[in-house]
């Protein structure tokens, strides 16, 4: 658990510092050779890190501590109406396993993994755009406000 937990905390550390510089580059800096070298393999590692390290780190846990084998079924609560079935036994029509429960989680950290990745690289293309129109201002600074229209 230490080391699954761990390797979140470096890749949230990671998209922290990517964040922090895309949000204090503007948009029409000119990258040289170096910089577009240097900031492509920090973003390598991330992609190694996110898509590498945490599933192995998830999938090394729930094998170890977690024991999640293939031959422990998950089951449930057993309930008065499901017999000598657990509830999830008697809900579903094929068996599940932890294994499968284990594979389900290492496919969400995919999901999100590329879900961030997405939403990083539009932020990153997006920078320095405005999203916000601003109300025109009077000379002194104050917004213009339509006649008729304050109270």
């Amino acid at each position: 658990m230490v080391a699954f937990v761990t390797s979140i905390i470096v890749l949230l550390l990671l998209v922290g510092g990517a964040d922090w510089y895309r949000k204090r580059t503007p948009a029409d800096k000119a990258f040289t050779w170096g910089e577009a070298m240097l900031f492509s393999g920090f973003v390598f590692f991330i992609f190694w890190w996110v898509y590498g390290v945490v599933p192995h780190q998830w999938l090394t846990w729930a094998d170890s501590e977690l024991n999640w084998r293939p031959d422990r079924f998950l089951v449930g609560p057993r309930l008065p109406w499901t017999g000598d079935n657990g509830i999830v036994e008697w809900g579903l029509p094929f068996t599940m396993t932890y294994r499968v429960i284990r594979d389900l989680v290492a496919v969400a950290i995919y999901g999100v993994a590329l879900g961030g990745n997405v939403v990083m690289w539009r932020q990153w293309q997006n920078r320095g755009v405005e999203t916000d129109v601003a109300a025109p201002t009077s000379e002194y600074g104050r917004p213009l406000v339509a006649e008729g229209g304050g109270s």
